[in-house]
């Protein structure tokens, strides 16, 4: 069965971008794909974390991800931190890896800002850590969104590189599968900015944990204009708020985006948030509901990583231990 892998970070604040561009098409990947996902809190640590804050985060991840419906006894699901061999793997994709492949990666300008000279080194090769992980479990697929692909085209230029320089066919050159409708959701206060925990409005959001009267209050506050909603996508294309309410709606009702403008064709946003606000609660009320649940039960939760973390690692050490063979690492 081909093989996926993806992970989430656990910066916690799990919120409804979260869900509809990443874990919510994992789910449904389950029934088709061998599928592991992976709670990345090295990666996490690139930037700085309080200590205790991470492991709570860590814990709240995992009770959304399976309150959202990712099955551990199908899937794999563990925090990356718990497997050694992705931080031994990384070490040796930092060797492969060209410090011009990793210039070029935006995702890094971005997050380092103005502050470059003090951003942290881990933050630089997070890339060859990623391909690490990808490549740790000779995944085939890996379901990536807008922001993810250039690290993707990293990680295959890695593998291919490793290939090249020891003569080798080792490891696979990863597929994408591209997330569809709302895999990019934007804020409810700005349609310009992406979702984010870090937006100091808790209105530009919908967090995973909110009661079905945050999720309505929310919605009906969420930042429209003042026309109708067209009868085509192609009237959404300078309406930013339109278009993302509009794009939350096809995807929490898996409808297209043309379904949803046909329906609602002349309505004015009132009615139409009214009845997105209704669906919404639907949908995310009870994965709520559990992730509360399941959050209250630490060692319930632990215990899942525990043995998940297992199964990875089974996984993953006959695969380091050929990639180190490869390279003439000597094992006595």
């Amino acid at each position: 069965m081909k093989r996926i892998f993806s992970g989430v970070q656990p910066t916690g604040n799990l919120h409804l971008g979260n869900y509809l561009g990443a874990i919510r098409n994992w789910v449904r990947l389950q029934a088709d794909y061998d599928c592991i996902f992976c709670v990345v809190d090295l990666h996490a640590i690139t930037q700085w974390q309080e200590p205790a804050e991470l492991t709570a985060n860590t814990r709240e991840v995992t009770a959304g991800m399976i309150a959202a419906g990712i099955d551990p006894g199908r899937c794999i699901l563990f925090n990356q931190s718990q497997v050694a061999a992705h931080a031994e793997l990384a070490w040796i994709f930092n060797c492969v890896a060209r410090i011009g492949w990793l210039n070029r990666m935006t995702q890094f300008k971005e997050k380092a800002g103005k502050h470059r000279e003090n951003a942290s080194a881990g933050l630089y090769v997070y890339p060859n850590l990623m391909a690490a992980d990808i490549l740790l479990y000779k995944a085939t697929h890996v379901p990536v969104g807008e922001d993810q692909k250039q690290h993707l085209e990293l990680c295959r230029d890695i593998a291919q590189k490793f290939n090249s320089d020891y003569k080798v066919d080792f490891f696979p050159l990863i597929e994408p599968i591209i997330l569809g409708e709302a895999s990019r959701v934007m804020s409810l206060r700005d349609g310009t900015k992406k979702m984010s925990k870090s937006d100091p409005s808790d209105y530009s959001r919908i967090n995973m944990t909110d009661d079905a009267d945050a999720i309505a209050q929310k919605v009906r506050k969420a930042r429209t204009d003042p026309d109708s909603l067209p009868g085509d996508p192609s009237g959404l294309a300078e309406r930013p708020e339109a278009a993302n309410l509009v794009g939350i709606y096809a995807a929490l009702a898996d409808l297209s985006t043309a379904e949803v403008c046909q329906r609602y064709a002349g309505a004015m946003f009132s009615k139409f948030k009214e009845e997105l606000a209704a669906l919404a609660v639907a949908k995310l009320g009870p994965i709520g509901a559990e992730m509360k649940r399941l959050k209250a039960d630490a060692a319930y939760v632990d215990g899942i990583l525990r043995a998940n973390a297992e199964r990875a690692r089974a996984i993953a050490a006959p695969i380091l231990r050929a990639a180190q063979d490869i390279v003439g690492f000597l094992r006595v």
